[in-house]
């Protein structure tokens, strides 16, 4: 059986590291491409430096020559970024492995458009947990969809740039979709000052960030007498890059589509 060329995008970054080193305990799948962005200071290095293990791969900005026979690539950037890899995928035939969070509507349509060229597992969370968990309220919401007042909770490490994090934005359509409600509408993002009772029909958020937290999540039902808590606590990285690599085998096997994690785990049923 052949190996599956893998190419990742911000090799340098956190998540790049641990998704080159994954992806070099893996005996199914080959590192085709390092890349980071031009100006990067380690352009023209081996990868290997970035995890403490030989490689024949430097690594590299022209992202056109480093794709060119790669089967797919793991993009865990920034919006812009993410969406300039993925028109020269589409050009390529690449397929692509999206963990990036941050994106808007508009940007979230050009993922769409791409997806008719080309397999796309676009997911706010790779982790197998994470995406467990988006399947287990389904079942929370239905139960407590009455009585229950829903806040959802993250905490992250202090570099993360976006809030709340694409998990719980995740997590919060999950539930809003359970409940038949539209989440741009009924999502409270911030309290202050003199705010009034509850609205029940609200999907409340807070955010943490600080120190090295890698990500936890917590959906919390609040009734009278009972809270339940559903929480998931990411310990390492190497949970969303082993998640990730599951979703480039998944696509090695499936053809052109937008797809999710909870496709790659056959949670759909």
């Amino acid at each position: 059986m052949s190996q599956i060329k893998i190419a990742i995008a911000g090799s340098s970054g956190r998540m790049g590291r641990v998704l080159l080193e994954c992806v070099a305990l893996a005996d199914d799948l080959q590192l085709h491409a390092a890349l980071e962005h031009t100006g990067s200071e380690f352009i023209g290095r081996n990868a290997g430096e970035l995890f403490a293990a030989k490689s024949s791969i430097t690594i590299s900005d022209d992202l056109e020559n480093a794709l060119c026979g790669a089967d797919v690539l793991i993009d865990f950037t920034r919006p812009e970024g993410t969406l300039h890899h993925l028109e020269i995928c589409r050009r390529l035939g690449v397929a692509m492995v999206i963990g990036t969070t941050g994106f808007n509507a508009q940007q979230k349509a050009l993922l769409g458009a791409g997806a008719q060229d080309i397999g796309i597992v676009f997911a706010p969370n790779m982790s197998v947990g994470v995406n467990l968990v988006f399947k287990l309220l389904e079942t929370a919401s239905r139960v407590l969809s009455h009585g229950y007042d829903i806040e959802i909770i993250e905490a992250h490490h202090r570099h993360k740039i976006d809030a709340p994090s694409g998990t719980a934005l995740g997590l919060g359509e999950v539930v809003a979709r359970t409940l038949g409600r539209d989440l741009e509408k009924c999502a409270v993002y911030g309290r202050e000052g003199i705010t009034g009772e509850r609205d029940p029909s609200t999907i409340g958020f807070a955010t943490v960030r600080g120190g090295d937290i890698v990500g936890d999540h917590t959906v919390l039902y609040a009734g009278i007498g009972e809270r339940i808590e559903i929480t998931h606590k990411a310990s390492s990285r190497a949970t969303f890059a082993l998640g990730a690599l599951r979703a480039a085998r998944f696509l090695k096997a499936n053809s052109a589509g937008m797809y999710d994690m909870q496709d790659v785990l056959d949670l759909k049923a």
